[in-house]
């Protein structure tokens, strides 16, 4: 048995601005999915995780089957389909998948098990050195179109990559970033406080459907494609409409995210706890990403509990789409317990769980 790894992900900066194409951090961490996994000789994956179906395809079918949307199995075919094009023979395999991936966190799961997936394919094709940024397009590319989900690069990047990594979706530029906060003397975070997301599409899709509608008025499909002069220019007369609200935050979000990635490189915790707070607050107050109708109000009773606990002492933001789920915070190390206790208190045992960010992405163990 050859044993791999692939990380989940943390969004650390850019909420929101992904599908104006504008700019983001994020960064791989200590958690992921592990697999166990042995050729077979009957061109055929089988993928088996526990609590789940297995999943099993078969390499002389890769185009996508619109049954399997939506699916693991849609994910393993999508992988073996684009990488058919880019390897020469692939073999069938057997996998036995362990995660351990904070349930209810975000640390993106879907974009951990495509591109081990892919890594796999590659490796039983005999590629193990596949290119780490090719895997990640890839792993975009079957969530795109044999899933059925129009997601970014973000995820399938960070996971595919390890560290950090800054994507500037409209200049097509990525940046791999070496950083922890460990070495900073700071604790990262995340608490899944719950909630529903069963009543949030509506309130997802109105976030890019609003921006979408500023940047016509400017002539353009993206955001990222006004020019800021001309917004700001605009700004004053609009400063009530939500959807110009949305959009201000856009342009500050994106503006933050290069500013993050700086004080990052210059190991200045105390400049990106600033920034950080600042994305949180503009999330809270332009974006608008934390209550909506039938999703509860555990998300704001988290972000009210983290100011509470950490004023003037760390960060906290909404970690991901935003209507339920996440709080992440940064915070000086010797602050940590007393925070995961209070959290903990608040939304059960197990619901604040550290983070480390890793430096390596998908491959051996």
């Amino acid at each position: 048995m050859t044993r791999f790894f692939c990380p989940g992900r943390t969004e650390l900066a850019g909420n929101h601005t992904d599908h104006q194409k504008g700019r983001v951090m994020a960064a791989a961490v200590d958690q992921g999915i592990t697999a166990e996994a042995e050729p077979n000789d009957e061109n055929v994956i089988r993928l088996f995780s526990e609590g789940f179906d297995p999943v099993q395809v078969d390499l002389a079918r890769l185009w996508p089957e619109e049954s399997e949307a939506g699916t693991s199995a849609a994910l393993v075919r999508g992988m073996a389909g684009v990488l058919s094009e880019k390897l020469e023979l692939l073999r069938g395999f057997d996998a036995y998948l362990t995660s351990d991936l904070m349930p209810g966190g975000g640390l993106s799961s879907s974009a951990a098990y495509s591109v081990l997936a892919g890594y796999m394919i590659a490796y039983f094709a005999g590629s193990p050195d596949f290119p780490a940024e090719e895997l990640a397009r890839a792993a975009q590319k079957a969530e795109n179109r044999w899933f059925g989900k129009p997601c970014g690069l973000m995820d399938q990047m960070a996971c595919a990559l390890g560290g950090g990594v800054y994507i500037d979706f409209l200049e097509n530029k990525i940046l791999h970033l070496d950083f922890d906060f460990d070495s900073l003397g700071l604790a990262l975070c995340l608490t899944d406080t719950g909630g529903s997301h069963a009543a949030a599409t509506a309130a997802y899709g109105a976030i890019p459907a609003d921006m979408s509608a500023v940047a016509q008025r400017f002539g353009v499909p993206f955001l990222a494609q006004v020019r800021q002069v001309d917004f700001d220019a605009e700004w004053p007369e609009h400063t009530a409409d939500p959807k110009w609200m949305r959009a201000r935050h856009f342009f500050d979000e994106t503006w933050r995210v290069s500013a993050m990635a700086d004080a990052l490189g210059l190991r200045d915790g105390v400049r990106y706890i600033e920034l950080m707070n600042a994305s949180g607050r503009s999330s809270e107050q332009l974006l608008r990403n934390i209550e909506t109708e039938g999703c509860g109000a555990e998300l704001a009773r988290g972000l009210a509990l983290s100011a509470q606990l950490l004023n003037g002492k760390g960060a906290w933001r909404v970690h991901g789409g935003g209507f339920a789920g996440c709080v992440q915070a940064l915070m000086p190390e010797d602050v940590f317990e007393d925070y995961r206790v209070a959290m903990d208190e608040a939304f059960g045992a197990g619901s604040c769980q550290r983070i480390r960010i890793r430096a390596q992405g998908v491959g051996l163990l």
